[in-house]
């Protein structure tokens, strides 16, 4: 999945730190970069004894927000989870000085395995199939069941008020990011549809779930796992640029994702027809098992809260697609996709409201699922 490099870095200076700082890969290198990350440029080194690792660094230029492509925070989690039970790529360095490639970075182990896209795994036996979708739900329970003091996460964010902290953040985001004109037409990115309707019914504190306070991923999805190249179990996961101390919802709703959007609008560019009610392919669970299984390790089951935060799911949805529409406008976007991608932020925010709908309704929004 890595190619040629869209993003350049000075590799001279790369070489000097690396030399200086990571003895386990030998200079001179050489570069590819890969074509999924929407938010942080990642890159593909190759050492002199042909060994792999991974790069990966904040956009270079002025950032549209000053709360995303924290790296930093990416690096303090994986370090955080390497003697857990956790799956996670081998972490070697921290660089916070902008000056050797432009941006701070980090350097961490390349997991030779494989990284779905679908999360149907068209290519997959239907037992592997079955046991692909259990093990990346186990692999969040685990997570989940952590103690972020035990591994030294305790002032990794705050145990209490997250989805309060949540709807705080993703509205400046969405007041800023609407806000970025394009550098060739000059036109606003614009706000999301019922952007303001949406924030008022979230912050109703009686509809939230209650605090839970365990260390969550902040975009757990099947094509952020890396899968053992010939076995159905997760050896990694990646992209923790999200992670915080939160509510293990916001997890388990972008992870069942697909049987939400795909219920309410078959027809958008992250529809998977597979996941259609009454659709049956041979293996795929449904999100009723899914969610069970997660009850089953995490030691709780989500009942009705789960409503709510699948709304929750589709409004940040809307402004993360609007986060990278308004990196594409600027030109900031590592992704050669992100211009089609950026266009889903108003399906999702309509997704959103009409599940808003439902949960206000008193009708459960799984219903449909």
């Amino acid at each position: 999945m890595a190619g040629p490099v869209r993003q350049p870095i000075d590799i001279a200076s790369f070489e000097r730190y690396i030399t200086q700082n990571v003895p386990e890969i030998k200079t001179p290198i050489t570069l590819k970069q890969f074509g999924f990350g929407q938010s942080n440029p990642t890159y593909q080194i190759t050492d002199s004894t042909s060994s792999k690792f991974v790069m990966r660094k904040k956009p270079p230029g002025k950032l549209v927000s000053k709360t995303a492509h924290k790296v930093e925070r990416e690096y303090r989690i994986l370090s955080a989870l390497q003697n857990t039970d956790v799956p996670v790529p081998k972490v070697y360095c921290l660089c916070e000085d902008s000056s050797v490639v432009g941006s701070p970075f980090y350097i961490m182990q390349f997991l030779d395995g494989r990284i779905v896209t679908d999360p149907s795994f068209p290519d997959a036996s239907p037992q592997d199939r079955t046991e692909m979708w259990h093990d990346a739900v186990r692999t969040l329970a685990k997570l989940h069941r952590l103690d972020p003091k035990a591994i030294g996460l305790e002032t990794f964010g705050k145990p209490r008020g997250f989805y309060n902290r949540q709807i705080k953040t993703f509205t400046q985001l969405g007041d800023a990011q609407a806000k970025t004109k394009d550098v060739e037409t000059g036109e606003e990115v614009g706000e999301i549809p019922h952007m303001g309707e949406l924030k008022r019914f979230f912050e109703e504190e009686r509809r939230q779930p209650r605090d839970r306070g365990v260390p969550i991923h902040g975009d757990y999805k099947i094509d952020n796992l890396v899968f053992h190249k010939t076995e159905p179990r997760v050896i990694g996961i990646l992209d923790w640029e999200m992670a915080t101390i939160g509510h293990p919802l916001s997890d388990l709703s972008n992870l069942i994702a697909p049987w939400t959007v795909t219920a309410f609008s078959p027809d958008r560019h992250h529809s998977h027809k597979n996941f259609a009610p009454g659709s049956s392919t041979p293996g795929l669970p449904t999100p009723e098992q899914a969610v069970q299984w997660y009850a089953e390790v995490a030691g709780w089951h989500p009942g009705s809260e789960l409503d709510w935060s699948m709304a929750f799911a589709m409004w940040r949805d809307a402004i993360i697609f609007q986060g990278i529409a308004s990196r594409y406008a600027v030109r900031q976007a590592s992704s050669e996709q992100a211009k089609r991608v950026g266009e889903e932020r108003g399906p999702s925010a309509e997704m959103a409201w009409e599940l808003v709908g439902r949960v206000k309704g008193g009708q459960a929004a799984r219903a449909s699922l």
